[in-house]
C-alpha cells in the first residue's frame, strides 16, 4: 500500500472523503479486517510508525464501507492542526456543519451526530492524543450509531477501542526465489514498480534486476513512504545505482553493523538521503515550506520562502524540483494548483529549519503574508473577484488559522490578530466557520483591550455574527462599546456600521420602525463615506423592513437601488441577498412568476458559493410561492427540505427571524389544502432528499425527489432484480436467472441502492416486502 496521505487525493466526491488520484496497492487482508471490526466495534485505531500508510488504509476502508453508513463517511485531517483547543471546531468543519447557534463546538458536534449513522475518520491523532481520546469518547457516548476510525502512532486508550497494528508491506523472501510472476505480485514490489513507472514508464522487473529490486524493498523495510521516495530516484539512477546508494546510507548509519535497522531509522536515513540529493536552494525551500499548514500555492511560496539564498524568480523551478522528488505533491483545484507536503516530510523540514535558526523569521513571514492576504481580500470584497476570494480563503483556512493563532499568542502582536480576524468577516459568514470566526474575534478582543479603531471594527463585526446566531444580548453589548469608541475617536465608518447592525438587532426584536430609522441612518452615513458594502447591506435590510410593514414602493425602490449598486461593481453575494429580499416583496404583491425567477437566480448563486443560509432563505420563499400557486405537494416537500437545511445550521432563519410569520402561514395553508396525513407524508419525502438533489428540486432541474407512496423510481428490470434480491439470491444467481452478465447484475443493484437511498441488500428486501403488502400481494 502506498503511504501517500491526503496529498494523493483530490476533491470530495463522496461527501466527506477525497478522491484517490494514485493507485492503492495491497493491504487486502487489512482492509477486510478493519471492515469487519467496524461492523462490531465502535472505535478502531490504526496504529503504526510514520510512513507506514495508516492514512491510505483508513481512506480505502472509508471508500469501501460508505454504503453501510446512511449519513456518510467523513475525514477530519488533524495533522495541520496545532491548537488542541480547536479540535472540536475542526471536526465540525470536516463534517460540513454550518452552525448558527453559538453553542460550544462539542455541543454542536454531539447534537449533529446523535441520530446519525456515520463513520468519522480522525487522521493523525498522535500530536493531541489526549484531546482526540476525549472527543472520540464523548461523541461515541452521544451518538449510538456513530463509528470512529482513527490513525495514530499510539492507541487512543478509550473504552471499547480496538487497536489494529499497521505493519509495513510484506516483503519477498530472500532465501527462496519465487517465480518472477509471483515476485511482482508481492505488495512491496508492486508499489515500487508502479511508482517507478510514474517517472520511468518503461521500468519492469526482469530476471536481470529482480535481486536488486528485492534488496531495495528489503532495505526500505517495506515502508510505503520509503519505497515511494526511493522509486522517484530511478529518473536519474539505475536500480543497481539506487541500491548502491542505499547501501552507503545505511552503512554510515550503522557503522558497518549487520543488525537490521529500526524502521524509524530506516525512514530517517532515506529522508536524509533525499534531502542530501536536493540542490542547496531546494533544501532551503523544503525547510521554509514546512511552516505552511495544509497546502500552499506558488504565490505564497514566492512571498514567504524567497530571499536569503532563494531568488524570487527561481521559486517556480525549485517547486518543480521538489515535486519531481516527491517532497511536494501537486494538487489541482478549480482556483489553481496547490502543493502539499506529507506530514513526515513536513516535520523533517521543520526540524531542519529550527536547527538552522531560521524558524522564527519564517513563521513571522508566514503570519505577515496571511495578515496581508486577509486585508487584501477585505479591500476587494465588493467586486468581480469576490467569489474567487471566497474560494481562495476557504482553501487557505488552515494557514489563516495558524497565522491568527501566532499573532494572538504574542501579546505585543495581538493588535495585528485583531485586525486580521475582522478582515476575515465574510470568510466566517460565507463558509463553515461562523462559530470559529466568533471565537477568534472574542479571543482577539480579549487579547487587545485598548480602545482603538481596530477594536471598534472587531466589535461590530462580532456583533453581526452574534445576530446570525440569535444572540441579541451579546450583539447589543458589543455594539454599545463599538459606538462609544467610534464617538470617542470620531470614526464615522464605525458609527455607520454600528447603526446598521443595531437596526438588525431591533428588527429581530420586533421593533421594525426603529430598525428602519437605524437603517436609514446607516445608509446616509455610508453614502457620505462612499462605502458600497455598507450601502448594499443597508439597502437589503431596508427592502425587507419596508416589505414587512407593507410599504411596497419603498421596499421595491431600496431593492432596485441595491441591484444597481451591485451591478455597477460586478458584485454577486450581496446581489443574491437583494434578489431574495425583492422576491419576498414581489411575492407579497402577487407576481408569483417574477418572485420565483428572483429566488431561483439568487439560489443558483448561493448554491455555487455553498452559502447554506442564503440557500435556505431562497427555499423558504420558494415554498411560500408554491403554496400561493396552489402547488401544495411541492410546497410541502420544500418545507421538508427546509427541515433538513435548518436543522444542519441549528438556527432557522438566522438573522431573519421576522420572516417566521410567513413560514407559519405557509404551513397552515398547505395543511388545510392537503390534510394532515398527506402534508406530513410530503414533508417526510422532502426531508429525505439529499442536499444537492434538494436544491436541484427547488430549482426545478428535472426529477429530484423520492417517489410518492405507491410509485416506484425503479425501471421494470430493476424492480425484477430487486425482487430476486429479496428472495436471497446472490449476484451470480441473479445473473444466471436473467441470463445477463454478473457485472450487469451488479450494476443494476448499484443503481437500485442509489435510487432508493439504501446502503444494503437487506434494505432492498424490506422495501420489496413493504410494497408487496401495500399492493395486497404476498410476494416472496
Amino acid at each position: 500500500m502506498t503511504a501517500v496521505t491526503a496529498g494523493t487525493y483530490r476533491g470530495r466526491p463522496d461527501g466527506g472523503l477525497p478522491a484517490e488520484v494514485t493507485s492503492f496497492v495491497g493491504r487486502r487482508h487489512e482492509v477486510a479486517e478493519v471492515k469487519q471490526l467496524l461492523s462490531s466495534c465502535r472505535a478502531v485505531t490504526l496504529v503504526g510508525v510514520g510512513g507506514v500508510g495508516k492514512t491510505r488504509l483508513a481512506l480505502r476502508v472509508g471508500h469501501e464501507v460508505r454504503r453501510a453508513f446512511r449519513d456518510g463517511v467523513w475525514l477530519a485531517e488533524l495533522a495541520e492542526l496545532d491548537c488542541p483547543g480547536m479540535l472540536a471546531q475542526a471536526v465540525a468543519e470536516a463534517l460540513q456543519i454550518r452552525d448558527h447557534t453559538g453553542d460550544p463546538p462539542m455541543r454542536v458536534l454531539t447534537r449533529h451526530l446523535r441520530d446519525k449513522q456515520a463513520l468519522l475518520i480522525l487522521d493523525n491523532c498522535e500530536h493531541m492524543i489526549g484531546e482526540c481520546a476525549v472527543l472520540a469518547e464523548t461523541l461515541l457516548r452521544a451518538a449510538p450509531d456513530l463509528r470512529v476510525l482513527a490513525t495514530s502512532r499510539q492507541a487512543l486508550g478509550i473504552n471499547g477501542e480496538h487497536a489494529v497494528p499497521v505493519a509495513p508491506l510484506p516483503l519477498p523472501s530472500r532465501e527462496e526465489r519465487p517465480p518472477l510472476e509471483a515476485l511482482v505480485r508481492q505488495d512491496a514490489v508492486r508499489l515500487f514498480v508502479e511508482r517507478a513507472r510514474s517517472v520511468l514508464p518503461t521500468f519492469t522487473v526482469s530476471e536481470d534486476n529482480r535481486d536488486t529490486v528485492t534488496r531495495i524493498v528489503h532495505h526500505l523495510d517495506g515502508l510505503p513512504l520509503g519505497i515511494e521516495l526511493a522509486a522517484v530516484r530511478l529518473r536519474a539512477l539505475s536500480a543497481q545505482q539506487l541500491l548502491d546508494r542505499l547501501d552507503d546510507r545505511f552503512r554510515l548509519l550503522t557503522a558497518g553493523s549487520r543488525a537490521v535497522l529500526p524502521r524509524h531509522q530506516t525512514l530517517r536515513a532515506l529522508i536524509d538521503w533525499s534531502y542530501a540529493l536536493c540542490l542547496e536552494e531546494e533544501r532551503l525551500l523544503w525547510q521554509r515550506a514546512s511552516v505552511f499548514a495544509g497546502t500552499l500555492d506558488l504565490e505564497a511560496a514566492e512571498a514567504v520562502c524567497s530571499g536569503n539564498g532563494i531568488d524570487l524568480q527561481d521559486v517556480i523551478d525549485l517547486v518543480i524540483g521538489l515535486v519531481d522528488k516527491s517532497v511536494l505533491i501537486r494538487e489541482d483545484h478549480p482556483g489553481g494548483v496547490r502543493y502539499r507536503m506529507l506530514e513526515t516530510l513536513r516535520q523533517y523540514g521543520r526540524q531542519r529549519l529550527a536547527d538552522s535558526g531560521g524558524e522564527a523569521d519564517l513563521l513571522a513571514r508566514h503570519r505577515g503574508y496571511y495578515r496581508d492576504l486577509a486585508a487584501q481580500a477585505r479591500q476587494e470584497l465588493f467586486g468581480p473577484e469576490q467569489v474567487a476570494w471566497f474560494v481562495r480563503l476557504q482553501r487557505e483556512h488552515a494557514n489563516l488559522r495558524a497565522a491568527l493563532d501566532a499573532w494572538l499568542s504574542t501579546p505585543r502582536e495581538a493588535h495585528a490578530g485583531l485586525s486580521m480576524a475582522s478582515d476575515l468577516l465574510y470568510h466566517w459568514i460565507t463558509s463553515y466557520y461562523l462559530g470559529e470566526g466568533r471565537d477568534w474575534l472574542a479571543r482577539a478582543l480579549a487579547a487587545d483591550t485598548e480602545p482603538s479603531t481596530a477594536r471598534a471594527q472587531a466589535l461590530w463585526a462580532a456583533s453581526w455574527l452574534a445576530v446570525i446566531q440569535a444572540d441579541m444580548p451579546a450583539a447589543t453589548t458589543m455594539l454599545e462599546e463599538s459606538r462609544r469608541i467610534g464617538e470617542q475617536l470620531h470614526e464615522e465608518p464605525v458609527l455607520a456600521y454600528v447603526a446598521l447592525f443595531s437596526g438588525m438587532v431591533a428588527m429581530c426584536e420586533g421593533r421594525t420602525e426603529a430598525a428602519i430609522e437605524l437603517y436609514r441612518d446607516a445608509l446616509a452615513r455610508h453614502r457620505r463615506l462612499g462605502d458600497p458594502v455598507g450601502i448594499a447591506l443597508s439597502l437589503i435590510r431596508l427592502t425587507l423592513a419596508h416589505s414587512f410593514l407593507g410599504d411596497s414602493s419603498a421596499a421595491i425602490a431600496a431593492g432596485e437601488e441595491c441591484l444597481s449598486v451591485c451591478d455597477a461593481y460586478g458584485e454577486g453575494w450581496h446581489k443574491a441577498y437583494t434578489m431574495m429580499a425583492l422576491g419576498v416583496e414581489v411575492w407579497r404583491q402577487g407576481d408569483l412568476a417574477r418572485a420565483s425567477e428572483l429566488e431561483m437566480q439568487s439560489l443558483t448563486f448561493n448554491r455555487s458559493l455553498g452559502d447554506r443560509l442564503g440557500a435556505g432563505l431562497n427555499v423558504e420563499v420558494l415554498a411560500w410561492i408554491a403554496a400561493s400557486q396552489g402547488r401544495h405537494q411541492r410546497a410541502a416537500r420544500l418545507l421538508g427540505i427546509l427541515e433538513t437545511m435548518w436543522s444542519s445550521s441549528g438556527a432557522p432563519l438566522s438573522g431573519y427571524g421576522h420572516l417566521a410569520r410567513y413560514h407559519e402561514e405557509c404551513q397552515a395553508v398547505i395543511r388545510q389544502a392537503l390534510g394532515e396525513a398527506a402534508f406530513e407524508a410530503a414533508v417526510r419525502r422532502g426531508a429525505r432528499i439529499p442536499l444537492e438533489e434538494a436544491l436541484a428540486y427547488a430549482l426545478q432541474e428535472g426529477r429530484a425527489e423520492p417517489a410518492a407512496e405507491g410509485e416506484t423510481p425503479l425501471t421494470r428490470r430493476e424492480t425484477e432484480i430487486a425482487e430476486l434480491v429479496a428472495q436471497g439470491m446472490t449476484n451470480k444467481e441473479i445473473a444466471a436467472s436473467l441470463v445477463i452478465a454478473q457485472r450487469t447484475a451488479e450494476g443494476h443493484i448499484e443503481h437500485i441502492l442509489t435510487k432508493l437511498g439504501f446502503n444494503s441488500r437487506s434494505q432492498i428486501a424490506v422495501w420489496v416486502g413493504e410494497r408487496a403488502r401495500a399492493d395486497g400481494h404476498d410476494r416472496p
